[in-house]
């Protein structure tokens, strides 16, 4: 999965053909509609074309608001409600996941070995005094 370092963040690339995948699989877990997987194959064919090959994505929740605002489901309601399913879905999973990232950033760091021994000295050094 390609990547890209700024200032201590790390952006994560997709691939579309790979997102696409992954959302016909978690449409398929949820029980979407035939046309709405129908909308997804044929986005996926139009991704595999070797012009599209190099295509990428930041995010799924990126590629699922792009099937959206397609035409196919402006004028469905279930395939639009289908994707909006999905769309709550990756957010919410996003939003446990930035969740347990500040959690585990926020726990104090275990002091190390060195810092006790340190310590250690420094009172002895003022009981010596």
């Amino acid at each position: 999965m390609p990547k890209n370092v700024f200032a201590n963040t790390v952006e994560y690339y997709v691939k579309v053909t790979e997102g696409l995948q992954i959302i016909r699989q978690r449409l398929v877990e949820n029980g979407a509609t035939p046309e709405t997987l129908g909308l997804v194959d044929t986005i996926m064919q139009r991704a595999s074309l070797p012009a599209a090959a190099a295509a990428s994505t930041q995010s799924l929740l990126q590629l699922v608001r792009m099937l959206a605002r397609s035409p196919v489901a402006s004028n469905n309601m279930a395939v639009y409600n289908d994707l909006l399913r999905l769309e709550e879905d990756l957010q919410s999973a996003a939003a446990q996941y930035h969740e347990r990232m500040q959690a585990e950033e926020s726990k104090p760091v275990p002091k190390t070995k060195k810092h006790y021994k340190q310590l250690k000295e420094r009172e002895e050094r003022k009981s010596h005094t």
